[in-house]
């Protein structure tokens, strides 16, 4: 099965959209922008839907979104992933309506038909009214074309045509890889509940912030001024004088990107510059006496977030110790997941402390972002005549360093991010991808 993407707009019209160092407002407000997101680059595209350890047990599942396509993801008793979508051949009905749980077969509640965990449809009532031409028709749940883990972090698109998962991550997989070190190891991590946040504003907005050390002192004054006026300083006081900092931002292929903060957090000890979380004394104290003196350093920086807010365009944030997921909703709405984590070798105090690292920014920071986010929405919505978005930060001061494997490197306050991204934007905007889902019973 394949549908043709949205082709309303010629493809020469965003080239005036997105120029070099600005961006028009309609990119963020017009519905029709939205319609042709969601299938140029969130089906077009590879867009991360979670972690495996999600789905730790054979018939565990969960929804997902692949943009604003619904699917739930399935462990089936070969211990697979299954990627389906959440619509019953029949009439359409959504089959799976929690948003995770344990099952070995899944029935519509509308008419009975049942599916099992790999989505292949097993039970239909009074089936002997069906006759040999609906037989030859494929009646399965759907499955996007593509499917790919990338150390446990499970990818899909309808794009048949898509570039490899490596190649999509290209040289932001490195620091993947260092994300993931970081964990223990990729098979080490298991992600744990989300925090849940429902944004009024395109998802965008969120992104052009993952990628920007420009708005910390600004947007998150409370935190950093409470942060030093009660105990001297500490985690991110350092983006007070951003540009003299030793932090870059880090342009990388299909418009990832990451903001290194590690220079900074960990030039001393990153676990010392932590804001104070309950337990943390006693923690101390446990790690000291559990694995010595000499080692406790190691355990300590481990509980802390490992300092990259790593951007794989157009949904995956490694932010702290956290995967953070954009979903969005509508042109102007997007739903945010922070997925905590913790580590398979660490013990319950290890896991308990990294918890309580991991709820201190959403809480107490993600508040700022939100509100600003909202109030850009409004601002492009309600002022048509001020057509423009400038992205224009440090793209004429010649501080772009062109570096191996193709990374270009600028002060961390550039805004280098956005026009990275968004030239990878326009590029999958422009394009014509045939978008297909299977519903052939998947052979293994």
């Amino acid at each position: 099965m394949s549908t043709v993407t949205n082709l309303t707009r010629e493809d020469s019209e965003f080239d005036r959209l997105v120029q070099d160092d600005r961006v028009h407002r309609s990119v963020y407000v017009e519905p029709e922008i939205f319609a042709r997101e969601m299938d140029n680059i969130f089906a077009g595209t590879w867009v991360y839907l979670l972690h495996e350890s999600e789905l730790p047990n054979v018939g565990d599942y969960r929804q997902a979104w692949i943009g604003t396509r619904e699917v739930f993801v399935t462990r089936g008793e070969d211990r697979e992933i299954n990627v389906l979508s959440n619509r019953c051949s029949h009439r359409g009905a959504v089959i799976c309506r929690e948003f995770r749980g344990n099952a070995t077969s899944f029935t519509c509640p509308y008419h009975g038909w049942r599916y099992d965990a790999r989505g292949t449809l097993f039970g239909i009532p009074g089936k002997n009214a069906y006759g040999p031409t609906f037989k030859s028709r494929g009646m399965n749940l759907a499955r996007p074309a593509q499917v790919a883990i990338y150390k446990g972090l499970v990818f899909a698109t309808l794009n048949p045509n898509a570039v490899t998962i490596v190649e999509h991550l290209g040289n932001a997989a490195s620091f993947i890889d260092q994300w993931l070190d970081h964990q223990g190891g990729w098979e080490n991590l298991v992600v744990s509940g989300a925090q849940r946040f429902k944004v009024n504003c395109n998802w965008k907005m969120v992104y052009d912030n993952a990628g920007d050390g420009y708005h910390v002192p600004f947007s998150h004054q409370s935190l950093l001024v409470m942060t030093k006026e009660r105990y001297g300083g500490g985690d991110m006081t350092y983006f007070a004088d951003a540009d003299r900092s030793n932090m870059p931002l880090h342009a990388l292929d299909n418009g990832h990107s990451i903001v290194d903060q590690r220079p900074e957090m960990y030039a001393t000890s990153a676990w010392d510059q932590q804001r104070p979380q309950p337990g943390r004394e006693p923690f101390e104290a446990h790690v000291t006496q559990t694995v010595g003196a000499n080692e406790a350093k190691a355990v300590l920086e481990s509980a802390v977030g490992a300092g990259m807010n790593l951007c794989i365009f157009p949904n995956l944030l490694f932010i702290g110790n956290q995967i953070q997921v954009l979903q969005p909703v509508r042109v102007d709405q997007t739903y945010v997941l922070f997925n905590a984590t913790r580590r398979r070798d660490g013990d319950e105090q290890l896991n308990a402390i990294r918890l309580r690292t991991q709820e201190d920014f959403p809480i107490l920071g993600e508040m700022d972002d939100a509100d600003n986010f909202e109030e850009c929405q409004r601002g492009l919505t309600f002022n048509p005549e001020d057509e423009w978005v400038d992205i224009s930060r440090h793209f004429e001061t010649d501080k772009d360093i062109d570096g191996e494997d193709g990374i270009v490197t600028a002060p961390v306050t550039s805004e280098l991010h956005m026009r990275n991204y968004y030239a990878q934007w326009k590029r999958l905007m422009k394009a014509h991808p045939i978008l297909r889902v299977s519903k052939e019973k998947e052979a293994r």
